[in-house]
């Protein structure tokens, strides 16, 4: 795992190569002068495999309630209209 340190005009000039040499673990941190001001990571490979339907099926209840009419009140205040 390597962590570099870049200043932001060296980082304009070669970010492509920067990025292109990261590795799982790897960071790249990104300077203003001695200040750190942004963190770039690698995102992990995609799998290639598509997600089966319905994974989250049966974690959540929508009420019945969920569907009535909002009060009126509510319904201005969306609106912007005052009471």
């Amino acid at each position: 795992m390597a962590t570099i340190r870049i200043d932001m005009t060296e980082a304009s000039a070669n970010l492509r190569q920067y990025i292109a040499g990261l590795n799982p673990g790897d960071k790249i941190i990104l300077c203003q002068g001695d200040s750190p001001v942004a963190e770039i990571l690698p995102l992990p490979k995609a799998s290639g495999e598509r997600r089966p339907l319905g994974l989250g099926a049966g974690l959540a209840k929508v009420p019945e309630s969920f569907f009535d009419p909002l009060p009126e009140d509510l319904l201005n205040l969306f609106e912007g209209k005052s009471d």
